[in-house]
């Protein structure tokens, strides 16, 4: 329930929900018995706390398997717990510990290459020191495994600590400094979205912005901000600057700096050149570098590499598979094995491409008639589609039936992971500099898939697969790729 509270905290505040705050303060008496920016440090405590001993106990365990592996030579040693406050110690260096409390979605895949550093010099650390910390040497064999085992261990750890301290934490209150849709939007990321535990209790139009701001940073004005975070309990503050003064901005975020309340912000040139800038220091002066748009020769070679490796072994492994499928199919209902449809490519250039039937031979021909049950903007995606078959139930839900574009991918029409391939006439509502989107080829997986594409609309989609080929990484494509994993098995579909 949303009220409107105009003369609450001299008319700054504009929107809160209902009786949020009293009703969460009270469910969380005695167990977390601290409100507004108080919340905040004690919640980053315990996630940098539970990241800490995540550290040290995957660096034993590491140590102790990599000892334990049939045709070693190593004796275990006590000695090896010189190496705890090292490891520790490197982690806090490289940020391993500080990262989670400037995020809202805190996860653990995003920080591998660092876990990969990290994993790296426990490694070292032990072949180096020898005798010292491993009663009978320690070759190279030895460090090999104990740096697979400690970078695997980092990444389960780390994931069950994060995911302890989410289910110990109360939610995170996030106040949107903003306009409605700003605050909308924000609201609509944070339901559904795994390692976010925070919800949006109030909103600060941009207009009052000014009397939340302060140049002087004279007690009174912190002690009036410190008071109204503490009244709503708010542990975090969402700035979505849009037509307000810059300077306004700034004063406002150092405010909420000072009193100690954590600050997100949504820069509305980032909607554009995406997250893959590089900051260049000036003497003093910080100048945001972008990166160009199209992809280097290199990087386009090697996103190929990884496209024919991965397909040619993904065929090898699920050709069995397919082979079933393929029967069912056909006893299943009548009409082909694989379904072909036109999509739009790379450079606009047109492919059929391949999936398994999964409806009724006629499926295109009732397409029209069920329009009106369309359930999404822009794509045409019905939940309940009633011209799926028995078999294709099953085959969308587990995402299986996109398995023969594996083929598309080796022809060069698909990649692993890339841009939605879009039907003809979706394509044509795709205009402007979303168009740009088409410099990658689509992909069998990619950003939209993973968020759930029945429930994107069409506009937001294009924008995402835009970002994605703006900020394309070989590691964005990796990442990707195992998060689809987890998606399939869910059997949430693709």
């Amino acid at each position: 329930m949303a009220t409107r509270s105009g003369d609450e905290a001299e008319g700054i505040l504009v929107w809160r929900a209902g009786e949020e705050v009293s009703s969460h303060s009270h469910r969380l008496a005695g167990m977390w018995d601290v409100r507004g920016p108080a919340a905040s440090v004690r919640r980053d405590a315990l996630f940098r706390r539970g990241l800490v001993l995540a550290d040290i106990l995957a660096f034993m365990a590491a140590y102790a398997l990599a000892l334990a592996v049939p045709g070693g030579k190593t004796a275990l040693s006590w000695g090896i717990v010189i190496g705890i406050p090292v490891i520790v110690v490197v982690a806090k260096l490289i940020g391993l510990y500080d990262r989670d409390e400037s995020l809202m979605r805190k996860t653990t895949l995003d920080e591998a290459p660092k876990l990969l550093e990290l994993a790296a010099l426990g490694a070292l650390l032990v072949w180096v020191t020898g005798n010292v910390v491993v009663a009978g040497g320690f070759d190279r064999r030895d460090a090999a495994i104990l740096l697979v085992l400690f970078l695997l261990l980092l990444l389960l750890f780390r994931t069950a600590a994060r995911a302890v301290a989410l289910a110990a934490a109360p939610s995170e209150r996030c106040l949107v400094i903003g306009d409605e849709l700003a605050a909308e939007t924000i609201r609509s990321k944070l339901v559904g979205l795994s390692g976010v535990k925070a919800e949006v209790v109030a909103r600060v139009d941009l207009d009052n912005v000014a009397p939340w701001t302060s140049d002087s940073f004279s007690e009174p004005r912190l002690d009036e901000v410190r008071k109204l975070a503490q009244a709503l309990d708010v542990h975090r503050a969402v700035i979505a600057p849009r037509s307000a003064d810059a300077g306004e901005m700034l004063n406002l975020v150092r405010t909420l700096k000072a009193v100690g309340v954590s600050v997100s912000v949504l820069p509305r040139l980032l909607e554009v050149v995406g997250s893959s800038v590089v900051f260049d220091d000036l003497h003093g002066v910080t100048v945001m570098g972008i990166r160009r748009f199209e992809l280097t020769r290199s990087s386009a070679l090697s996103k190929r590499a990884l496209d024919l490796l991965g397909a040619s072994l993904g065929l090898l492994a699920v050709a069995p598979l397919m082979l079933i499928f393929a029967i069912a199919i056909k006893l299943d209902s009548r009409g082909p094995v694989f379904f072909y449809q036109w999509r739009v490519g790379r450079h606009g250039k047109r492919f059929r491409m391949i999936k398994f039937r999964t409806m009724v031979d006629n499926a295109e021909d009732m397409k029209e008639a069920l329009r009106g049950q369309n359930e999404s903007e822009g794509l045409f995606k019905i939940a309940k589609d009633p011209r799926i078959t028995r078999i294709g139930g099953f085959l969308r839900t587990s995402a299986l039936d996109e398995l023969p574009q594996l083929l598309n991918i080796l022809r060069g029409e698909m990649s692993l992971v890339g841009p939605r391939p879009l039907v003809v006439d979706e394509d044509r509502q795709v205009e402007g500099w979303h168009r740009r989107r088409l410099e990658l080829t689509p992909g069998m997986t990619g950003p939209w898939q993973i968020l759930g594409p029945a429930r994107i609309p069409l506009k937001e989609m294009v924008a995402i697969d835009y970002l994605y080929v703006a900020n394309w990484s070989l590691w964005t494509d990796v990442k990707i790729l195992l998060r689809t994993v987890p998606y399939v098995l869910a059997r949430r579909g693709l």
